[in-house]
């Protein structure tokens, strides 16, 4: 279902990157009108491979406010209804019906990876895995596997170690949350109370350590090297993300590179990765291995820049946790770096981290009064048509189609 900022958006044009009145400031007219919208696009392409550190910031934002000047739906590119027609002719309901088709038990499952004597330590580890999740990787994971092997060689299973990657990924997902929630002092996840707010911050630790070595241990029980190195690389990801979160950039062009690259390793390493290696235990196309990555990686950082959005745009409840979050936290995500274009004095807030009295609350209304939201969202855009672009090249399949139509699902979810 469209969230309440999707069916907002589906009203608004996109507008050169204007500076328009901000909390206390006089509005000043902005530059000339767009180029075509073809010609943005082919500039968007054009950026999109390169490293965007050694590319001028407002270069950047110029291409994405300078595109679709009408965009009256961001999922134009690929529409599917329900319990439709396939491109591969077949029929499905929906992407997440036909992923936990290979993923019922996926959370008794996993605690019984669990393998806990002590009843507290038990229960800390077991306190996400409720089923109340999203299991938004283990579906991709699922559906990949089988569209890599329908494209291998037309077999209509997953195998039990790609099952297990899924189960795997998740884990690690886990992990990685309970630390995070640790590291934010968040209070509250998934609507109730983090691990670290019940049982405290140093267990909190250990429990989420715990999820780890056990997630390790299933890993090394595929017992398959390439596979072992590929998901070992995620861990080394999520550590470098978190660090890269710590710090800040002062050069503006350096701070959207810096942005992405922790985007890529926070979140979408793991999905392009637990795709990659359900690809290599289907198929021993080197092609199909960097398909299943790409696509992965893509879908990953759209998740997130939506993500980012929604943090502006929903409310808690809808969220299951307190919104306007990041900026609490002195982060600056894609809505604030394209906000400070039209609104140049949220650069002193963005290099403070927010600290001072009254900045969180400046801030957001800078990136309320902005194109922050839709420039951001029509970049997470880009990255789906990316990901679509290479899952294509695979042969069709119910799974495949499905994965295609994840990518508009991560473009219109509201939480």
């Amino acid at each position: 279902m469209a969230s309440r900022w999707w069916r907002w958006l589906r009203g608004c044009s996109w507008r050169p990157a204007a500076r328009r009145p901000g909390p206390g400031s006089p509005g000043l007219a902005g530059p000339p009108g767009p180029p075509a919208a073809a010609d943005a696009h082919a500039q968007v392409h054009r950026w999109k491979g390169l490293d965007l550190s050694q590319i001028p910031y407002i270069n950047l934002v110029k291409h994405l406010t300078s595109a679709c000047p009408n965009v009256y739906s961001i999922s134009r590119f690929h529409h599917t209804t329900p319990d439709s027609k396939t491109h591969s002719g077949e029929k499905y309901t929906d992407p997440f019906k036909l992923g936990w088709r290979d993923l019922k038990g996926l959370y008794e499952d996993i605690r019984k990876e669990l393998l806990i004597s002590t009843s507290e330590l038990k229960e800390m580890s077991e306190y996400y895995f409720d089923g109340k999740g999203k299991a938004f990787r283990p579906i991709i994971v699922a559906l990949m596997a089988r569209a890599c092997n329908i494209h291998h060689n037309n077999s209509r299973h997953v195998q039990a170690s790609q099952r297990t990657i899924a189960l795997i990924a998740e884990m690690i997902h886990t992990a990685s949350l309970v630390h995070d929630d640790v590291i934010d002092d968040a209070s509250s996840r998934r609507g109730k109370h983090t691990v670290n707010k019940i049982w405290g911050e140093k267990k909190a630790v250990l429990a989420g350590d715990l999820i780890l070595s056990a997630a390790s241990i299933a890993l090394a029980r595929i017992g398959n090297t390439t596979v072992i190195s590929i998901l070992t690389q995620v861990i080394e990801d999520l550590v470098r993300g978190e660090f890269l979160q710590l710090g800040s950039k002062e050069n503006e062009n350096e701070r959207f590179a810096h942005y992405l690259e922790k985007t890529f390793k926070k979140t979408a390493s793991l999905i392009a990765n637990s795709c990659k290696a359900v690809s290599v235990l289907g198929c021993p196309d080197p092609v199909v291995h960097e398909i299943a990555y790409q696509y992965g990686k893509n879908v990953g950082i759209a998740f997130q820049l939506i993500d980012d959005v929604l943090d502006f745009t929903s409310c808690s409840d809808q969220m299951g946790k307190p919104t306007s979050a990041d900026l609490k936290l002195g982060l600056a995500t894609g809505p604030v770096l394209f906000a400070c274009q039209q609104f140049p004095e949220m650069n002193a807030m963005i290099m403070r981290r927010f600290s001072l009295p009254g900045d969180v609350d400046r801030a957001r209304q800078y990136v309320l009064q902005s194109d922050g939201v839709q420039q951001t969202t029509y970049l997470a855009q880009q990255y789906c048509h990316e990901a679509i672009r290479e899952i294509s090249k695979l042969r069709p399949s119910p799974e495949r189609d499905a994965l295609i139509q994840l990518s508009e699902i991560v473009l219109t979810r509201d939480k």
